[in-house]
Formats: structure tokens, C-alpha cells, sequence
């Protein structure tokens, strides 16, 4: 890790809340001392685990709230219930607020991308956010999405996904230029969703500097 991180922890997101995700930054810290963590969620629960690490307390503040988005929420009633409340909300808003550098949240995945893109906005010419996931291949790890924001696209969403994976592909394996795919049903250019073949064509003709 080139510096220090600031890390937002929804730490009451997921199935169990505090008692898995205040270990699994315990890990994290183990593992990249220079992190700090801004722990939203309720006191009481996090204090509880805080005190069986130690290393993590000294560079962890907490935020209270008693407000949590519901792993069965629908990303509607989250915005709602939660909007400006939850620990889901405060720790994306930290981001925002320039109080933090990364939200992290093991909660409910439809919340959390209807509340950033809410609160967070997306950049210019980005429609909608991707989830993005990193797998190993025979040469080495790559960049996938959209593995579940949205269940389909046009051509032009999915050039923009491949600028977005091209990004963090860039950042994460300091790649000056990533290599770029479509997934289809075959190697023949001919084959797949007209989408797909669009969305193809589209690339080869813009030419991306940033991206191969």
C-alpha cells in the first residue's frame, strides 16, 4: 500500500454485522498497517469486538448509529429508512465528505449501490456503477463486470463498462494499457448478442488510448 488509506466500514452490513466484519478488518490491518478505519454502526456491538483487537482500536474511530440497512431491504426502502441515518449511508457520505478515501460494506448489495450512486453520484458519461470482481486466469488475474448492478446493456453501456474495468485494471496490476474482452458465446466475431458485436465494433473504432 503506496500510503495511508482511510478506510468507511459499514460495520453493522452483512449477515452477523460487527462480529465478522470488525475481525476481517483486524485481518486487513495485519496485513496493510497504515490503514485507519472510520467505524459506523452501533457502539456498543463494535466496542465489544474492538476490545479483542487491539492494534485495530488504536487506529480506529467509531461513529455511532443504530440505524442498519437489512440484508432483505429493497434498495428503495433503504433509501427511505436509511438514507442519511444508516451506517450503509454515513460511511459512503464519509467518502464525500473527503473524510475518508474507500466505503467498504459486506451489507446488502442493492442498498449499497442505489445509496452511492445517490450520494456519490457517477462520473461524467457513466449511466450506472458496475460490480466489479478480480479472477485468475492461466495469465493472471483480470478485471470482470458487471457481475450484478444491472442485468443487461447496449452497446454503449458496455463501452463504458470496459473504460471502467480498464480503470481499475490500470490501478490495481499498474498496467499502462489493459487488454480488454467481451464476453460471448464464442471467438467468432460473428457470434453473440447484436450488442456485443456493436459494442465491439465501437471500441476498435474509438480507439481508446488508455485502453487495448
Amino acid at each position: 500500500m503506496p500510503q495511508k488509506v482511510r478506510i468507511a466500514l459499514d460495520a453493522m452490513g452483512g449477515d452477523v454485522g460487527a462480529s465478522v466484519v470488525i475481525p476481517g478488518a483486524a485481518i486487513f490491518l495485519t496485513r496493510h498497517p497504515d490503514a485507519e478505519f472510520l467505524l459506523f454502526g452501533d457502539r456498543a456491538a463494535i466496542e465489544a469486538q474492538l476490545g479483542q483487537h487491539a492494534g485495530l482500536k488504536k487506529v480506529a474511530r467509531i461513529i455511532h448509529t443504530n440505524v442498519a440497512v437489512s440484508m432483505h431491504d429493497k434498495p428503495s426502502q433503504a433509501l427511505r429508512r436509511g438514507r442519511k441515518t444508516s451506517s450503509m449511508w454515513l460511511a459512503i457520505d464519509s467518502v464525500k465528505k473527503g473524510e475518508a478515501d474507500v466505503a467498504v460494506s459486506a451489507g446488502n448489495t442493492g442498498a449499497l449501490m442505489a445509496m452511492a450512486r445517490f450520494c456519490l453520484r457517477t462520473l461524467p458519461g457513466v449511466d450506472s456503477p458496475a460490480i466489479a470482481a478480480v479472477w485468475p486466469t492461466m495469465r493472471g488475474d483480470s478485471v470482470v463486470l458487471d457481475l450484478g448492478a444491472t442485468i443487461g446493456g447496449d452497446a454503449r453501456h458496455l463501452v463504458t463498462l470496459a473504460v471502467l474495468g480498464s480503470a481499475m485494471a490500470s490501478v490495481l496490476f499498474n498496467l499502462e494499457r489493459p487488454t480488454v474482452g467481451l464476453l460471448n458465446i464464442g471467438v467468432e466475431e460473428i457470434k453473440g448478442r447484436e450488442e456485443i458485436r456493436e459494442a465491439a465494433e465501437l471500441l476498435r473504432a474509438m480507439n481508446l488510448p488508455q485502453l487495448e
